[in-house]
C-alpha cells in the first residue's frame, strides 16, 4: 500500500487522523514533528507532549531550526525513506511537494477552529493560543519558502484530496480519505 501523507496547518487534525487511519489500516504512523523532536533531544532539548512546539523551549528550537536548514533536510531524508517503503501514514508539512510517492491529503480549517482545537488540547487561553497559531503559520510559511520555495498553505497542486475539517468528525474525515484512496488505487 502507498504511504498516506497528511499535510496542513498546525492544529488542523493531522496527528489525530494519522493515528486513526493507522489503526483502521493496521499500519504504523509517523510525523515529521516526531523526527524533529528526536533531533531536538539530540541537541539537549526536552521535547515532551504534543504541545511542546507551543512552549517557550519549542519556539526557541524552531528559531534554531530556522537558522539551520540542515534540520529540515535531515527530517526530509528520513521521511522519504519511510514514504518509499509504504504501509505507513505520515504527517508532514513538506513531503507532498518534495516526493512523488504517496497519497497526499491537505487538511484545511479556519484559524478560529484551529485556535479552538489547540487551546482545548493545550489547556491555554484562546487569545494567547490564537497568537501562537498565527505565529506558527507565518513562521512555517517563511521557513518552507526559504528552504524549498514551497508556498505552504497556498499551493495545493500536489494533493489528491483537500478536506475542510472545520465541521467534520475525525472518523468522517478518515472515511473520506480511505474512499478516495481506494477509488484512486483500484487497479
Amino acid at each position: 500500500m502507498k504511504a498516506i501523507i497528511l499535510s496542513g496547518y498546525p492544529a488542523v487534525g493531522k496527528t489525530t487522523l494519522a493515528k486513526l487511519l493507522a489503526n483502521m489500516l493496521n499500519i504504523s504512523s509517523i510525523g515529521g514533528g516526531e523526527i524533529l523532536k528526536e533531533m531536538a533531544q539530540e541537541r539537549g532539548y526536552s521535547p515532551t507532549g504534543d504541545d511542546w512546539w507551543d512552549t517557550a523551549e519549542g519556539m526557541k528550537f524552531l528559531k534554531e531550526r530556522e537558522r539551520n536548514p540542515g534540520f529540515d533536510k535531515e527530517v526530509d531524508k528520513r521521511m522519504e525513506k519511510k514514504i518509499s517503503e509504504g504501509n505507513i501514514v505520515v504527517t508532514s508539512y513538506t513531503a507532498p511537494w518534495l516526493f512523488k510517492e504517496g497519497f497526499k491529503v491537505w487538511l484545511d480549517a479556519s484559524v478560529e477552529k484551529r485556535t479552538e482545537r489547540m487551546s482545548k488540547r493545550d489547556g491555554t487561553e484562546t487569545t494567547e493560543t490564537g497568537d501562537v497559531v498565527k505565529l506558527r503559520d507565518k513562521e512555517n510559511h517563511k521557513l518552507y519558502m526559504s528552504l524549498y520555495k514551497i508556498d505552504f498553505g497556498q499551493d495545493k497542486t500536489p494533493f489528491d484530496i483537500i478536506i475542510d475539517t472545520n465541521n467534520k468528525k475525525p472518523e468522517e474525515i478518515a472515511n473520506l480519505i480511505l474512499e478516495k484512496y481506494k477509488e484512486q488505487n483500484k487497479n
